[in-house]
């Protein structure tokens, strides 16, 4: 998401001067600099001190040695999360602000078409709100919601979604492969067959239901198919997967997010 982000802000116009990086690994460091000539620190310091935006793109077990080591730099930034889990009481502990901002977005922000839902605590204002808009603009599309314990469900739902559509994929090319298409071709078909899924259930007004229902005459192919994946009980499974992932993401608050 660092990069999505980064990638996003500079296609904007965000001069590469206005954008700091702090990254303590490496092999990680190096490359970011590589990619987008921005000079990263290893560490936290002095220069934070005139952030007027944090991003925090960790992964939820190393967020609160990194907050508590910027804490003390970043006192006059908005704080902008997208670390799956932890909530907004803990990130204000640790960085002693209530000007926090929670986001869980996907991977398809790399191309610019990802989805991210947003949560503010109450001292994070309009026009606050407006630049973290802008800045998630650049990956793709964005919500708000109301309560925090609704970024648990979006985990589940377009959070992880991207994988659940990946899997999707995979299992329809390894059927086309075993019907004798080859896996290039498969792919091609499977590809763009959610594409256009995809694109057609957001141009119409109709519910997917109706769309499912439209493309599923009684006795032909499509039937056979659905029939099959209701008798195996695959929606049901699906959804209990996502229950499963709404879970996990509590369990990392509950487990990292400790004051």
């Amino acid at each position: 998401m660092a990069s999505a982000i980064i990638g996003g802000l500079l296609k904007q116009g965000t001069p590469v001067a206005r954008i700091q990086i702090v990254e303590p690994w490496a092999e990680q460091r190096a490359r970011l600099q590589a990619q987008f000539g921005i000079t990263a620190e290893a560490a936290p310091g002095a220069t934070l001190a005139c952030a007027g935006l944090v991003v925090w793109a960790v992964k939820p077990q190393t967020f609160r040695e990194a907050a508590l080591q910027a804490g003390p730099y970043t006192g006059q930034a908005l704080h902008l999360s997208v670390a799956a889990g932890i909530r907004s009481d803990s990130m204000a502990s640790w960085l002693a602000t209530e000007r926090i901002v929670r986001a869980m977005p996907n991977t398809p922000a790399l191309v610019g078409q990802g989805m991210t839902a947003l949560f503010a605590r109450p001292a994070v204002t309009a026009a606050e709100r407006q630049m973290v808009e802008r800045v998630i603009q650049t990956t793709g599309e964005h919500l708000w919601l109301a309560q925090e314990e609704q970024l648990d469900a979006v985990t589940a739902l377009s959070g992880s979604g991207p994988a659940y559509v990946f899997y999707f994929i995979e299992a329809m090319v390894q059927a086309g492969t075993e019907m004798g298409l080859s896996r290039e071709q498969a792919q091609q078909l499977a590809v763009q067959t959610f594409v256009g899924a995809s694109a057609l259930a957001k141009a119409s007004s109709e519910p997917p239901e109706t769309l499912r229902e439209r493309v599923t005459s009684k006795g032909g192919t499509t039937y056979a198919a659905l029939t099959s994946l209701e008798q195996a009980g695959v929606k049901q499974q699906f959804m209990r997967a996502m229950h499963a992932a709404r879970q996990r993401a509590a369990e990392l608050g509950d487990e990292f997010g400790a004051v």
